[in-house]
């Protein structure tokens, strides 16, 4: 398990964390989110021990002093592989200098880069690769050293969706070896599908935090989804709304939380031809919207 107590940090002016804390047990994705400058990054850095918290611990399995290097994968949002070194001598490197032996990284290698579709690349220097099949390789140089902490700084980003399909399947067998997966991004709907339980922060601040069903039970509003032939500007008036994205003949409603569903649906019906309607729990996007208005916190 790993936990992070009260974790705390400024820098002139700004406070970069404010007294995060949370949990993360073993075989779980956690979703570290937030917009861009919520202080993601500089958590990060606290965990990889780059720069030292003003208060807080981060303890793994009940010690504060674990050797960082022996137990996190980590994959950064920016690209930092030696462009002018081929891909086998660049991981062979990351894993050295994680101290594993080279007949144990030769092994992992070639099972990562089989995973990936990437064998035939082994020997190109990474400036010939696409950007896509460079990100693949750096997230292969956060495995390689068989981490019990893989943290994935926006992990899909330059990734089409079949890459990403493959790099998900490889996560999800790192999670059932019981590891753990820190996942930082500002992608709310990738979130919602993988990670079983959040922090949101904005501001170094902690917004939401828990499993995606506790967040959308405390904090979730219904949202009604309708179709119709002559929907109009006049759904903005409805009391029971909360606000309303309105299309040519589309409208996603958010309810607020105190109007019976079907007195609205009926009164929708008295006012424009409904074709069809879907109830849908809010999106985790929305809820954090939502969350962060309440907080009085600015995006």
């Amino acid at each position: 398990m790993l936990k992070v107590q009260n974790l705390h940090k400024e820098f002139v002016n700004v406070v970069a964390i404010d007294n995060l804390s949370f949990e993360i047990n073993e075989g779980e994705i956690f979703g570290l989110l937030g917009p861009n400058g919520a202080g993601k990054t500089t958590t990060i850095r606290c965990l990889l021990n780059i720069i030292q918290p003003d208060r807080g611990n981060i303890i793994f399995n009940g010690s504060k002093n674990y050797n960082i290097k022996d137990i996190v994968g980590y994959l950064p949002e920016e690209r930092g592989l030696y462009t002018k070194s081929r891909v086998i001598d660049v991981l062979f490197y990351l894993g050295e200098l994680k101290g594993k032996p080279k007949s144990f990284l030769r092994k992992n290698i070639f099972y990562y880069l089989k995973k990936l579709d990437m064998e035939d690349v082994q020997n190109r220097k990474i400036n010939e690769l696409s950007k896509g099949n460079q990100q693949k390789i750096q997230f292969i140089g956060a495995l390689v050293a068989d981490p019990k902490i893989l943290i994935l700084d926006e992990p899909f980003a330059g990734l089409d969706p079949i890459n990403q399909e493959l790099i998900k399947d490889l996560i999800k067998g790192f999670l059932n070896e019981g590891k753990i997966v820190i996942l930082s991004t500002h992608q709310m709907e990738m979130a919602e599908k993988l990670c079983n339980k959040i922090i949101l922060i904005n501001k170094g601040k902690q917004i939401l935090y828990g499993t995606l069903h506790e967040i959308k039970q405390k904090f979730g509003r219904l949202n009604l989804h309708i179709k119709g032939t002559n929907l109009d500007e006049n759904l903005k008036n409805f009391s029971e709304f909360e606000s309303i994205d309105l299309y040519e003949n589309y409208a996603e409603i958010y309810l607020k939380d105190h109007f019976d569903v079907k007195e609205i649906i009926q009164k929708l019906l008295m006012h424009y031809d409904i074709t069809s309607f879907d109830l849908k729990e809010p999106s985790l996007h929305s809820i954090f919207l939502s969350a962060v208005k309440q907080s009085g916190e600015k995006l």
